[in-house]
């Protein structure tokens, strides 16, 4: 097993924890906070806005099984890439499309995913492809959020139609 890790913001890190969880290859996503100023932030401190971070997930997966570019093409796929620090109800920088990169290969393989993904939509894609600066992990009860809370009224409302979409277009990368 060929063990790679990416790190991906598109908006609450419940929703794209729930995503990226299902896919065969992935063996763990992490919910967590990156690129911003405040050391070990808490949930607490990101959602004021106040302190540059982005609710991102780390996804641990096996380039065997699925491939970045694949990851990727789900990301373009799982939240709206263009609008700015916004996914559906949830506003702010935290809630930004980010693809946070430490290697030259990943910053030009979410170069090239942006490129093919702005096909699919009529405004500009406005992800933000950066280096990754710092990451800290999100408190435990943000861990498999979803599967833990799935009833919960937020989780009901915005992940089963998002899991829908997905399984339609990538249901054969589905675990």
């Amino acid at each position: 097993m060929a063990k790679q890790e990416l790190i991906l913001g598109g908006g609450c890190f419940w929703c794209t924890e729930a995503v990226f969880e299902l896919l065969k290859g992935v063996s763990d996503v992490e919910s967590g906070y990156a690129n911003g100023q405040t050391l070990n932030p808490t949930y607490r401190d990101i959602c004021t806005g106040d302190t540059g971070h982005a609710e991102v997930i780390k996804i641990t997966y096996d380039d065997t099984v699925i491939t970045s570019d694949t990851l990727l093409d789900i990301f373009f796929v799982a939240h709206n890439p263009t609008t700015l620090n916004q996914q559906g109800a949830d506003r702010g920088t935290q809630y930004r499309s980010t693809i946070l990169y430490t290697d030259e290969e990943t910053k030009e393989a979410a170069e090239a995913a942006l490129e093919a993904a702005q096909a699919e939509y009529k405004d500009p894609i406005v992800t933000i492809i950066e280096p990754l600066e710092c990451y800290y992990t999100a408190e435990a009860y943000h861990q498999d959020y979803y599967r833990q809370n799935a009833m919960q009224g937020y989780c009901m409302a915005v992940i089963p139609p998002k899991l829908a979409k997905l399984k339609a277009k990538f249901g054969k990368e589905m675990a």
